[in-house]
């Protein structure tokens, strides 16, 4: 996400799924899929239900999110 223009989106964990994916509720009601950065996941951070976060989204695609801070 380098060369375009990430959005920057804060939520919060609804449903932890299998595989480091989480089911995240945006302000507007909107639930996406998101998964783990690697470095939040080399530094062993845990999340669990009721975490609010802060994920990068991209333009093409606001379906799916990487989380990247544990608010």
């Amino acid at each position: 996400m380098n060369s375009e223009k990430a959005i920057e989106i804060e939520g919060t964990i609804m449903h932890v799924l299998p595989g480091t994916m989480f089911r995240v509720a945006l302000a507007n009601k909107n639930l996406v899929l998101a998964h783990i950065s690697g470095k939040m996941r080399k530094r062993f951070i845990r999340l669990t239900i009721g975490d609010r976060v802060k994920m990068e989204m991209s333009p093409y695609d606001t379906a799916k999110a990487r989380i990247v801070y544990r608010l």
